[in-house]
């Protein structure tokens, strides 16, 4: 068995792949990535690491790229479009909108850019102030209940929720790629093939349709 612990953002990408794999069988467990490193901390010993660039230098590892995903707006499926188009737009969106969900700053990967965005934008307390947090997992199902009018959050995570629709990614400027990587931390010839399958160009063949795009 090779166990996997991944950030969340690339489980549409990571999953599949994992029963797909024709060698050891795969077991993968998926976590925000400040989750991800507090379980590393407290003793968690994967025999594969999928994570951010960031989160390998803070663990001082070398891994190999495997998908990049951006960050997108999402609204239930019914609702008007947005406008995100610039900077601007995304502005005046984002304080005419009367409620929003991105991921807590302290968990996830794309909360933290949120973050560093509204600051940029000078309309962070505006907009905290009616900002519902996710805790992990996808944001975009306080958006498919009703209960919050607009998503922020990777890609990916936007895609996979029924009864949401991604408007786009951030406008140019504001936008953040997060390349993630595989690592081998049980060096072993299955765990090297595994993270070639996530390599492969057939797995490059499914990263379009499911919000990632390739890592070079």
């Amino acid at each position: 068995m090779i166990n996997v612990l991944s950030g969340g953002a690339v489980q549409t990408f990571v999953e599949p792949l994992a029963a797909s794999f024709r060698g050891d069988p795969v077991k993968v467990d998926f976590l925000p990535m400040g989750r991800l490193v507090k379980a590393l901390e407290e003793g968690r010993k994967p025999d594969v690491l999928v994570v951010t660039e960031a989160v390998l230098a803070q663990l001082k590892l070398h891994g190999k790229p495997i998908v990049r995903v951006g960050v997108g707006v999402g609204v239930r499926v019914d609702a008007p479009a947005p406008d995100i188009s610039t900077a601007e737009a995304f502005k005046k969106t984002l304080l005419a909108a009367k409620s929003v969900t991105y991921m807590d700053p302290n968990i996830g990967t794309s909360g933290k850019h949120v973050a560093e965005v509204l600051e940029r934008l000078g309309i962070a307390a505006q907009v905290n102030a009616k900002t519902k947090f996710g805790k992990g997992g996808a944001v975009a199902d306080f958006v498919a209940s009703g209960e919050i009018e607009l998503a922020i959050h990777q890609i990916s995570e936007i895609l996979v929720v029924k009864g949401v629709r991604l408007v786009g990614p951030l406008p140019a400027g504001l936008q953040k790629f997060t390349v993630y990587s595989a690592v081998a931390r049980t060096p072993s010839p299955g765990v090297a093939a595994f993270i070639d399958h996530l390599a492969n160009a057939r797995a490059r063949g499914r990263l379009a349709k499911a919000g990632y795009t390739s890592p070079e």
